[in-house]
């Protein structure tokens, strides 16, 4: 006689169980909204450790729990564009527009159709140049956010949070985004090397709050590319925590082939494939970063001046 129990008891039934269970309890919540805008610059001078797939994952998956979200695409790849199916056409008005010709933020604000609450202002192939181009113009760190800030101000119905995508460089544009920004989401791969340069790029931040944002701080670090199967990735994982305990997301990002699909079809992975360990993952995040907040800084949270 077969023992049908067995079938209920393998690796399939227990990972269908926990996609089940994570699905419940994402359904079963509801986020808050923050009180003010969230501006977030997701930089990592390392290219290939998700940054752009963050970017707009994290933004479609707070969209898609009502939150108004806009996503700053300043990468010359215009890959967020590409994944939030916004047209980035060379003759398209875009962020180059904004920083270089002094347009208007809200001119060039597309309306994604990938959720309703979901814009971006897209990046084309002008902004490549743009990095020469803004050597010669007057405040040209303060750009982007000067154009943001006076967008902002103009609305009725505010944005809860604003993503920025920078290109892997720490360049004109991507200190255009810190200074733009209230903080800063650094993506780190399970991977060798995943901490390399990650000293530089915090040296830079810091120098940016001492001279010319010292509102900024770096909120959210998130690992990213996690294969458990690995003792790589799970040694990765805990020395980034052991670095970083206060700003580093429970929430791990696994490897996941429908995330890496979904830009090709002109979606995140949250519309894509909902129930994939990718989206889960993702949404989880999101989660986990709208009830975090925005944490104190260490210097504030020292003198008990923290929340």
């Amino acid at each position: 006689m077969t023992d049908t129990s067995s079938s209920f008891d393998t690796p399939l039934a227990h990972e269908l169980a926990e996609i089940r269970r994570r699905k419940q309890a994402l359904a079963s919540s509801s986020l808050p909204l923050p009180s003010k805008t969230r501006i977030i610059t997701v930089s990592n001078q390392k290219g290939g450790v998700g940054k752009t797939t963050t970017t707009v994952n994290l933004a479609a998956a707070l969209a898609r729990s009502g939150a108004k979200v806009l996503v700053i695409d300043l990468d010359p790849q215009g890959n967020a564009s590409t994944a939030l199916s916004v047209e980035h056409r060379a003759d398209v008005q875009s962020v180059y527009d904004v920083i270089v010709s002094d347009e208007e933020l809200g001119d060039v604000v597309q309306k994604s159709p990938e959720f309703d609450r979901l814009y971006c202002v897209p990046a084309n192939i002008h902004l490549a140049g743009a990095e020469i181009e803004l050597v010669s113009l007057v405040a040209r760190e303060q750009r982007l956010g000067r154009a943001l800030r006076r967008y902002l101000d103009s609305l009725d119905e505010p944005f809860h949070y604003v993503f920025i995508d920078c290109p892997p460089s720490l360049g004109l544009l991507t200190i255009n985004a810190f200074v733009a920004a209230t903080e800063v989401l650094i993506p780190i791969q399970c991977e060798y090397y995943a901490l390399e340069g990650l000293s530089q790029l915090l040296q830079n931040i810091q120098l940016i709050e001492r001279h010319l944002n010292p509102d900024l701080q770096v909120s959210t670090i998130l690992l990213t590319m996690y294969d458990s199967r690995t003792n790589l990735a799970n040694q990765v994982a805990q020395d980034v925590r052991d670095h970083f305990p206060r700003e580093t997301l429970d929430t791990i990002i696994p490897r996941s082939v429908r995330v890496s699909e979904a830009p090709s079809y002109g979606q995140s992975v949250i519309s894509y494939d909902p129930n994939s360990s990718g989206s889960l993952s993702y949404l989880e995040a999101a989660a986990e970063m709208a009830r975090r907040g925005v944490m104190p800084k260490k210097s504030e949270s020292t003198n008990g001046e923290g929340e």
